[in-house]
């Protein structure tokens, strides 16, 4: 046993208990009701910090204050982390200073228990076992008190508590508690919230292309929007026929098939959930066929292609066998189940953004007095998604009808199904606008030579273009993307500049 076997005076969070040789609580003292911790562990890992800075580096990855069982032991290592995250010294004392009326150092004997720390630390080679074990020892805390917290409002009968809800609260918990160490956030400090948003800011420098967050492969789109970013909500409606489907499913694919782990640690493109609550995922795999092969989608589906085509067709597969697409079509998906079921994807293989198609086809947990408050729930549900997550979500939503009758087909917010609640949830709304799609059903009879000529030049303007239209984005500017559109082969892509178009040499 190290020297704080006599020095340590105040057992940690009121606990009266002993530890083993190890620190860790046993079975006979979890039995009476304490937390399973190891004060010698904490003890001797802030010992090191305060002794040698550089040791935070190798723990910081590993555990927060949040982690510590001693709320004393908790306190030091923050004060000890931002004063190091500042390129300042972190010793007994600079620490002094910071904890001169610090109640529950008081306890322990005023600020020569800082001296004591450091004095006693063995040795900076175990810091990263030390760490571990806090780490664990917390987690099982967590567990403990989680699974306090599950049987007790199992045992309580009541009726607004549906049983399958607590599943869904339970699951939630456990992944929050595995991914992120904690079953809850609170508050946290400005400078942990500064020092994330200078990561933010410092990855979209060094990364070409000046992007923020994950490439839809769309440059124009990139530009107006700085890529996708996490746990933001974005909005892709049209009215039928637009192509909002087939714009998604262009941008998973862009995202998907860029994947790959880079030297420093990170990844470009990402791993993608495509929820097709519309179509089947045989559907849709030959909708990315289709775009990936060069072959129309028309023709996939007869099998009509020519030897060349097929050989395409067939190369094509290959590429996408190595896609990370998971696509769920089950129908009519509650949203407390598309939760559940992004959780463990994101768990199994990993998930960077998530695609649903559409959001009036998602079931709320609870049915509503009405399809406002229905559909309120579901938004909600998805922006709460993206935060817990730490992810982009693109849900696809249909327009009211109420556009066909403007003389002006362009979409705009109030266009928006039940738009209040989408509007208001939504980080980003953008629509697709095809005004090619109106034209061609306004063609007028053959025996009107002119309007027959201007129809036929707005055609040739038209042919091949669409618009998303960016009716709101809490992070940047409004305004329209010109894209290209083919047809055949349901694929968006970017419009070439007449400046481009000439240093081509066409």
């Amino acid at each position: 046993m190290n020297e704080f076997s006599t020095i340590r005076s105040v057992p940690a969070a009121g606990s009266s208990s002993q530890t083993d040789g190890s620190g860790a609580q046993s079975d006979e003292d979890l039995s009476a009701g304490s937390m399973p911790h190891s004060i010698e562990a904490e003890q001797q890992l802030l010992g090191a910090i305060l002794t040698n800075n550089d040791v935070f580096d190798r723990v910081a990855a590993i555990i927060k204050a949040e982690h510590f069982y001693d709320p004393v032991h908790s306190r030091i290592y923050d004060i000890a982390s931002s004063r190091i995250a500042k390129n300042a010294l972190a010793s007994p004392v600079t620490l002094k200073a910071f904890m001169e009326d610090d109640q529950g150092l008081k306890e322990l004997g005023g600020p020569s228990y800082l001296a004591r720390l450091a004095g006693a630390a063995i040795s900076t080679f175990a810091v990263r076992d030390y760490a571990q074990m806090i780490y664990d020892l917390a987690m099982r805390r967590q567990l403990i008190v989680l699974g306090r917290d599950i049987a007790s409002k199992a045992a309580t009968v009541d009726v607004a508590s549906e049983p399958r809800e607590q599943i869904v609260e339970a699951e939630q918990q456990l992944y929050r508690l595995s991914e992120q160490g904690q079953t809850g956030s609170g508050f946290q400090t400005f400078l942990t919230a500064v020092t994330d948003a200078v990561n933010v800011a410092a990855a979209a420098y060094q990364r070409s292309g000046g992007l923020a967050g994950i490439s839809t492969g769309l440059t124009d789109m990139d530009k107006k929007l700085g890529g996708l970013h996490r746990s933001d909500l974005l909005i892709l409606a049209g009215r039928p026929s637009m192509g909002k489907t087939s714009l998604a499913t262009n941008i998973a694919y862009n995202i998907a098939k860029k994947y790959r782990k880079l030297e420093d640690g990170t990844t470009d493109g990402g791993v993608v959930g495509f929820y097709s609550l519309e179509m089947s995922a045989e559907q849709l795999a030959a909708r990315i066929l289709s775009e990936a092969a060069e072959v129309p989608s028309e023709q996939i589906r007869r099998g009509d292609m020519t030897e060349g085509e097929f050989r395409r067709f067939v190369e094509a597969a290959k590429q996408l066998e190595a896609c990370p697409l998971f696509i769920d079509d089950t129908p009519a998906l509650p949203i407390s189940q598309l939760a559940a079921r992004a959780r463990r994807l994101k768990r199994t293989h990993g998930l960077d953004v998530l695609i649903v198609d559409y959001l009036q086809l998602v079931r709320p947990a609870t049915a509503k007095d009405s399809r406002v408050n229905e559909v309120s729930e579901i938004t909600q549900g998805l922006k709460a998604i993206a935060k817990e997550l730490d992810i982009p979500v693109i849900a696809l939503s249909q327009l009211s009808r109420q556009v066909e009758n403007r003389e002006d087909k362009r979409p705009q917010l109030s266009d928006l199904r039940e738009s209040g609640s989408i509007e208001q949830d939504a980080d980003v709304v953008m629509f697709v606008f095809r005004e090619e799609y109106y034209a061609e059903r306004e063609k007028p009879s053959d025996d009107r030579l002119e309007e027959m000529a201007a129809w036929q030049e707005r055609m040739s303007r038209l042919h091949g273009k669409a618009e998303v239209v960016i009716g709101k984005q809490r992070h940047g500017p409004i305004g329209t993307i010109e894209l290209s559109f083919e047809g055949r082969f349901t694929r968006f892509g970017n419009l070439a500049r007449p400046h481009q178009v000439d240093q081509a040499g066409f």
